[in-house]
């Protein structure tokens, strides 16, 4: 009886001291056909969209195994040393295993926590999905050529409308899933990669999130999606144009308030952004033309921290003699999140109320636009 009560106490103390508390996490992995001292390599995101190493462990006898701390689920990266491609996963409390095929890394396996397992029911049903998609343009490959050299217009659209329809099928799906998955992390990384898509459903997109658990919802992707969302109603078509002020290439402070015009346009660029520079002869020409009558321009750049110089020197070179602003924060420029900007260049038209009457307006559309807006 004795030995039984030593066996039970021994085992117990086992299981207690194997026992990952609240925020820990091990990632206890398996790959074969990799050399022992070789290193993996544990990423994450950093706040460039860029890939940084948090962790490295060697390969022992085709084991690898991470312990450490996480506060909430965070999209990761396996990188294995000598292997071509990465592991995705889902860092977060628990005990992750994952199986990494070394000739086929998109293939690993990756389970033993729930948002894992989530992200691998997720990805099998993609996958299948995914392969429709391939089958279909290998399949119609030679025709989609034949009929192009043709110019068979009908042949092009009836195949290039089959691809479309496989698109959306896909598109569906992750809607889906999300619906009925509401306390997968993924999802909200799903809506955020959604959101910066130029046909963003909006009001499906904030249905669902509206509609995922709280516990989802509180993790860093999730309160970025709900302030994307909250910034898509603000600065919508018809609202009025949330007010900001930020420093301008003196360091005086400027305001929207202060800059607004008849008729005013609030245009996001960045002396790194090509297209932006591309367009600045354009508009320089409109906001000599039209000033005196009442156009007012403010730029908002989204030039880097350090980067200072090149923002005023690209002023100077283009000719950009309007209100300049910017907090040289790169893509995490407050304005541009209040006003859910994706992409440079970007613009808001606002009429002398300050309200948003149009937005991405380029060339004779932006005069256009313009003139109506001083002849109203």
């Amino acid at each position: 009886m004795k030995k039984i009560i030593v066996l039970l106490i021994t085992a117990s103390l086992f299981v207690a001291c194997n026992k990952l508390e609240d925020n820990e996490f091990v990632i206890k992995g398996n790959i074969t056909g990799i050399e022992n001292g070789k290193s993996v390599i544990l990423e994450t995101q950093d706040e460039n969209m860029g890939l940084k190493s948090v962790d490295t462990v060697k390969v022992t006898d085709g084991k690898f195994e991470f312990k450490g701390i996480v506060a909430e689920p965070e999209l990761h990266f396996l990188q294995v040393e000598a292997v071509q491609g990465k592991v995705v996963f889902v860092l977060e409390n628990g005990e992750i295993n994952i199986t990494v095929y070394k000739d086929s890394v998109n293939k690993s396996v990756i389970g033993g926590t729930f948002n894992n397992d989530q992200f691998a029911k997720y990805n099998k049903e993609q996958g299948k999905i995914q392969k429709k998609m391939a089958d279909y343009r290998n399949a119609n490959k030679e025709k989609m050529e034949a009929a192009v050299q043709a110019n068979d217009s009908l042949t092009v659209n009836a195949l290039r409308d089959g691809f479309l329809k496989l698109k959306e099928d896909e598109k569906n799906y992750n809607f889906t899933f999300c619906e009925q998955n509401p306390k997968a992390f993924i999802c909200v990384l799903m809506l955020q990669s959604m959101l910066y898509q130029p046909d963003a459903e909006f009001e499906r997109i904030e249905k669902i999130y509206n509609g995922l658990d709280k516990s989802v919802k509180e993790t860093k992707p999730g309160k970025s999606v709900g302030e994307m969302i909250g910034n898509t109603s603000a600065a919508e078509v018809g609202k009025q144009a949330p007010e900001f002020s930020a420093p301008n290439p003196e360091g005086k402070m400027v305001s929207l308030k202060e800059s607004l015009g008849k008729v005013t346009i609030i245009d996001f660029w960045a002396s790194w952004c090509g297209p932006c520079r591309k367009e600045n002869p354009n508009v320089v020409a409109l906001y000599n033309e039209l000033h005196d009558k009442g156009l007012n321009i403010i730029g908002v750049s989204l030039d880097k921290e350090g980067d200072s110089q090149k923002w005023k020197d690209a002023i100077t070179a283009d000719k950009l003699t309007w209100s300049q602003v910017s907090n040289l924060q790169y893509w995490n420029e407050p304005i541009a999140k209040k006003y859910n900007v994706k992409s440079i260049p970007a613009t808001f038209i606002l009429d002398a109320s300050g309200k948003i009457v149009a937005k991405d307006l380029r060339g004779e559309e932006l005069k256009a636009k313009v003139i109506e807006l001083l002849g109203s």
